[in-house]
C-alpha cells in the first residue's frame, strides 16, 4: 500500500463504530512501522495465513501490540470498513458485546465481525444486512484483536 496515496482513519472512543471514524493527518505525525500480518475476511471466514510485510502508520494510531490486516470482502461496509482497506488492530484476547473484532474460528480461520455473547454461545454479526450472522460455541472462537483504525487508498476514500 503506497503511503503517499493513503488516507488514515482513527476510531474515536465511545461511539458506534459506523460513526466513529476521524481522519488522521499523516503528514504532521511521525510514521511507525507495524507488521502487516496478512488478510482477514469480511465475509466467509478464510484460512489464517501470515505475511511478513510491514505498513507505515501515524504514530498516534500505534499502541503496545498493534498490527495490520488487509480486509477481503464486504461484510463490514455498514461500519465504514470496505474490501481492500487495511485495518489497524490492537491485539486483545477479549471483546465487549457489540465490538468489532478479529476472531479466529477453530484455530484455523479468521474473520472480522461484530461479536455478541449470547445465552447459547457467540454470534458473529456482519455489518451488512445482506449477510447472515455466524453462530458458534464460545470454545470455537478466540478474539485476536479490536479494530482501532483504517488505512484506505485515496481513490477508495469516501
Amino acid at each position: 500500500m503506497d503511503i503517499a496515496t493513503c488516507q488514515f482513519l482513527e476510531r474515536l472512543p465511545n461511539l458506534p463504530i459506523a460513526d466513529s471514524w476521524a481522519p488522521v493527518d499523516s503528514t504532521s505525525d511521525a510514521l511507525v512501522e507495524v507488521p502487516l500480518l496478512g488478510q482477514v475476511s469480511a465475509g466467509m471466514p478464510i484460512e489464517a495465513c501470515l505475511d511478513n510485510a510491514t505498513l507505515q502508520v501515524p504514530s498516534r494510531m500505534v499502541r503496545r501490540n498493534t498490527y495490520a490486516l488487509k480486509v477481503c470482502g464486504n461484510s463490514m461496509i455498514d461500519c465504514n470498513i470496505f474490501d481492500g482497506d487495511v485495518i489497524i488492530i490492537e491485539r486483545q484476547e477479549s471483546a465487549e458485546n457489540g465490538e468489532t473484532a478479529v476472531v479466529m474460528i477453530n484455530d484455523q480461520e479468521v474473520t472480522l465481525k461484530k461479536l455478541y455473547i449470547e445465552k447459547n454461545g457467540v454470534r458473529l454479526q456482519p455489518a451488512n444486512e445482506t449477510m447472515p450472522p455466524i453462530y458458534l460455541n464460545n470454545s470455537d472462537i478466540r478474539v485476536l484483536g479490536l479494530v482501532m483504525g483504517v488505512a484506505r487508498q485515496e481513490e477508495m476514500a469516501a
